[in-house]
């Protein structure tokens, strides 16, 4: 199975594929889509659209696995969040590719066993199950692997499997 793992933003897009066959992971791909500041919003989104739809078409993954968008005290910023996130969902959509939403909480709970887990914990056990030299970076990057290997223990597990079905 190939995920594209993905850490919602509009100034940083978080992005992972994650390759797992027989309880293995493989790192594919991690980055992030970056858009500046100074460009218009509606060119942002556009930007983040494109990349998304080139790293479908690179990676082949059977689905998306993103982040539950939850509100913080800045209403602004998670308005541009829903928006990016949209055309996130958008792009696998018209891939055809279903989407699967975890929270900050389950990605927590499947990667490191423990759903307080800090940051830095999830991390690290990011870069030991995908046997990487160093934490990737940017965290969002990281993130958005977390967040694809979250979804294979999930594709995995038997109450996967009867959610899925």
């Amino acid at each position: 199975m190939i995920v594209l793992g993905i850490d919602p933003g509009y100034a940083i897009v978080g992005t992972g594929v994650v390759e797992y066959v027989n309880n293995k992971f493989k790192p594919l791909h991690y980055g992030a889509i970056l858009t500046e500041a100074k460009t218009p919003f509606n060119e942002r989104i556009e930007k983040i659209y494109d990349d998304a739809c080139a790293l479908i078409e690179k990676y082949k993954p059977e689905c998306v696995a993103m982040e539950k968008l939850f509100f913080n005290t800045n209403q602004k910023t998670a308005i541009d969040v829903a928006q990016a996130r949209g055309v996130l969902i958008l792009a696998a959509q018209k891939n055809g590719l279903p989407i699967y939403e975890y929270t900050p909480l389950q990605v927590k709970q499947s990667v490191v066993g423990y759903g307080r887990a800090e940051k830095k914990q999830v991390q690290e056990m990011t870069r030991l199950l995908l046997n990487l030299e160093k934490i990737p970076k940017p965290d969002d990057a990281a993130d958005a692997l977390a967040m694809a290997i979250c979804h294979c223990h999930s594709a995995g597990s038997a109450l996967g499997k009867i959610m899925k079905g």
